[in-house]
């Protein structure tokens, strides 16, 4: 009796894209095989439940051997075991070192150590990613920093070394420059920024803020930011704490110790030299004897009296402004009006003091 059998042999290796999802989320091989089943994967293969669980069995050996070569993308590419197209292995890297943006945003600003690791079953639970993904991320995260730390421009550098696009590469240099600067970003007024907010501004900062920004020139990694600058940070803090300082500083007036408040026209509000008012009609009510003489022609206006006794005075003074309509005797003595220094204690226009009683 005899038998015909057929047998192809190639040394290509299939990858299964729905497959490595899978494996990437942290499901396991009954996991898998049990969400392949719900996606009708048998009817469209025609094929049984022992070969599909075959299968799948089959692509997680494959992705296990795999994984020592994606920590270090380059070796991928240069490795001759697993004979993988250049778009194939794109694909491989790209997704390996993908996360998920709720996870990153759990670890911005804390430092990628054992201690954080033992945390991860909290993230998982409070993000919903699996415990198996979480720990995959975490140590991605901290592979990229120790890679990049003490080097000149994150994002390229981890665009090189890691062959990732450059958008995944920028997030990077943004998880990476958050554990490096520490910055807190846990607090509960930032809870609603997304990891794509701080992601744009670390973009911004490691533009303007950092070393390499500030001082180009120096051998320090450019990533990181300056102790005098950071020190600076924290003197403006007294604008948050001062709800005056604030204010002021939001409408642009600068408050120097021991200057006295101005005047809209610029002048001290306690300056004997106010602003020059232009001259105009008299206020209506005023009676005539406390306009004192007309004008002489091409003379200074002086609303105080006769400018032929007073001289030429150093300031053009108007009458201040009261309401129209009331008795001049509700306000009082005239002579107790704003009278400037250099005509107080003049008899002429005082009168002679009065004797105490």
């Amino acid at each position: 009796m005899t038998s015909d059998l057929d047998i192809f042999v190639g040394n290509t290796t299939l990858i299964d894209e729905e497959v490595y999802q899978l494996w990437l989320d942290g499901h396991s091989v009954a996991e898998a095989v049990a969400r392949r089943l719900r996606g009708g994967v048998l009817e469209r293969a025609g094929t049984s439940v022992a070969v599909l669980q075959s299968d799948t069995r089959d692509h997680y050996r494959t992705f296990q051997m795999l994984e020592r070569l994606l920590h270090a993308p380059p070796r991928l590419l240069q490795q001759l075991l697993f004979q993988i197209p250049p778009s194939r292995q794109a694909m491989l890297v790209q997704r390996y070192y993908a996360f998920e943006e709720s996870f990153a945003r759990e670890l911005l600003g804390k430092k990628l150590s054992k201690g954080t690791k033992k945390d991860l079953d909290e993230i998982s639970a409070r993000t919903g990613v699996s415990i198996k993904s979480c720990r995959r991320q975490f140590d991605n995260f901290k592979r990229v920093f120790k890679a990049v730390e003490e080097l000149r421009g994150l994002a390229d550098n981890i665009q090189q070394l890691f062959l990732l696009p450059p958008p995944l590469a920028r997030d990077y240099a943004a998880v990476v420059f958050f554990a490096n600067s520490r910055f807190e970003t846990g607090k509960r007024r930032l809870q609603f920024l997304t990891f794509g907010d701080f992601a744009a501004c670390a973009q911004h900062m490691m533009l303007h803020w950092t070393q390499g920004a500030l001082a180009p020139e120096a051998a320090e990694p450019d990533g990181d930011v300056p102790k005098s600058f950071l020190q600076d940070l924290k003197e403006l803090k007294v604008l948050v704490a001062d709800k005056d300082l604030l204010d002021l500083h939001k409408s642009g007036t600068p408050k120097i110790p021991g200057t006295p408040p101005k005047t809209p026209g610029g002048a001290p509000l306690n300056s004997w030299d106010p602003p020059k008012t232009p001259a105009g009609p008299p206020n209506p009510g005023t009676p005539p004897e406390l306009l004192g003489s007309p004008q002489k022609p091409g003379g200074p206006p002086n609303a105080w009296g006769d400018p032929e006794i007073l001289g030429p005075p150093q300031n053009s003074w108007v009458t201040p402004p009261r309401t129209p309509g009331v008795p001049l005797e509700s306000l009082g003595d005239p002579k107790s009006l704003v009278t400037p220094p250099e005509f107080l204690g003049d008899p002429r226009i005082l009168g002679p003091p009065e004797t105490p009683g």
